[in-house]
This record gives structure tokens, sequence and C-alpha cells, in this order.
């Protein structure tokens, strides 16, 4: 089994850039499944149902999403659809699933959208205690358990690895928009990555235009941000697994510019 995660998509322009190479990354990587983080696709903010039908029609097989899951109200009408992912770990009760199970050539396949809550800005239930207790409900029912940790410290998301270390297939981060280079197999076989960066504009600040985001630094005032303009790039990872036990055999990073 072969699955594709890729990163957070920024703006329309990072829509279109995996709307030019999703096709041919799968042709030549033989990929099975994939997963796309869409939490900043709607103007860097959320998700709208004219990006979600879009990228359902690209025959992305889950969504997940993160801390902008609320950004835009668009999102009410189809939140409750079987592959798009809030975090699992907001409030009981609001709306939409933190998990789906999909069906996969005769496999099951498990993923999870989880958010952090160091210097993240949004009141959430622990993730490592909801972790572990959705893994532990469905682990008889799927062959593999793919999590997204969208977070903003490295800390918390290696703790996350080793916390489901040979309990999950794997586990990557999302969020920060920059791709790490610390792919592993960890001790107890499970795949993990820190972070597998954005698909967004290239000469950007995380996907936003560089001018009104330096600004904010320089003069402390609240400038708006705005998306960046120009040729994007497509961050992500490919998982290979075991189909007999599930284990990760090995792990890819992409970066396509």
């Amino acid at each position: 089994m072969k699955i594709l995660v890729v990163g957070d998509l920024v703006g329309e322009n990072g829509f279109n850039k995996l709307k030019t190479e999703l096709a041919k990354i799968k042709e030549e990587n033989e990929i099975d499944f994939v997963i796309v983080n869409s939490e900043n696709v709607a103007d860097g903010m959320g998700i709208t149902e004219k990006f979600f039908y879009g990228l359902l029609k690209l025959e992305v097989d889950c969504l997940t999403m993160g801390n902008h899951t609320w950004g835009k109200k668009d999102i009410f009408k189809f939140v409750n659809h079987p592959k798009l992912l809030r975090p699992a770990n907001y409030s009981k009760g609001v709306p939409g699933k933190g998990y789906g199970i999909y069906e996969c050539n005769g496999k099951k396949i498990a993923v999870m959208s989880l958010i952090g809550r160091t210097d993240m800005n949004v009141l959430s239930e622990n993730p490592f205690t909801v972790a572990e207790e959705i893994v532990e409900k469905i682990s008889n029912e799927a062959d593999y358990i793919i999590i997204d940790f969208h977070a903003e410290a490295t800390a918390e998301k290696i703790a996350m690895g080793y916390f489901l270390d040979g309990k999950i297939s794997a586990l990557f981060g999302t969020h920060t928009h920059v791709q790490t280079a610390d792919e592993q197999i960890l001790p107890k076989g499970t795949a993990y990555i820190t972070d597998i960066g954005m698909t967004g504009p290239i000469n950007s600040v995380i996907g936003m235009d560089i001018e009104a985001s330096t600004k904010r630094f320089v003069t402390s005032l609240p400038e708006r941000y705005r998306l960046a303009s120009g040729d994007c790039m497509l961050n992500g990872c490919i998982f290979k697994f075991d189909d007999e036990n599930g284990r990760t055999k090995k792990i890819t990073r992409i970066n396509i510019k």
C-alpha cells in the first residue's frame, strides 16, 4: 500500500499546483490513497464549497483540517461529509468527524486529524488522551492508522510520535508550512515526520506576501496578511506499507518546484 500525503494547500495557487501535479505523482509512484491538508486553501484560511468539491474531483480520498477549520462559513454545508476530517480533539458536540475509515484495495485505512495545544490559540481537548482513546477503539477495525497532527511545537509532535509508536502506521505533522528532513521509522515501526511542508507560493513567508509579513515583524503593527503570488511548490510525503502487517517499509519526502 502506498499513501501520498500533501502538505497544507495555501490559496488557489496551491490548489492549482496540486491539480497540475497530482495525476503525475500518482501514476509515477503507483499511489493507492491520497490525503491532503486543506485548511488554508480558501484565501489562506479555511475551505469553501468550491475548493472542497474541486479536491474531490481530483480524486483526493481524504481531506484533513486544523486551526482554520471554521475559517469559512461554507464549511457547515459539507462538514459532515465522510471525506472531510476536522481535528478529533475539538470540543465534544461540534459538527464533523475527527476520523474516518476508508476501504482501498481490500484494506481499511483509518485517518485521524488532531490539533496541538502548544502555542495554537485554539481551545481543544488533550490530543494525547484523545488519540489514545480513538486508536484503542479502532485498532481492530483498520489495517492502517494514519494521523495528521496539526501542531506548532516540534517537541509536541515528536512526543506524539513516540507516544503512539507501534500503535499506528504513520504520523505526519502539518501547520508550520516548512518541510522537515527528519522522516524516519520509529523503534516500534511507526513512520514519522515532523512536518510535511506546504503546497503554495515559493517566494513567500509560509505562503503569505513577503512585504506584508515582514512589516508585521518590523513595526509590530497588525498589518493584514495577504496571500503571496508567483510560482508554487508542492510538499508532501509517500508512505509505503507492508500489506501483511501494516508496518512502514519506506518513507519518501516530495518537494516539487
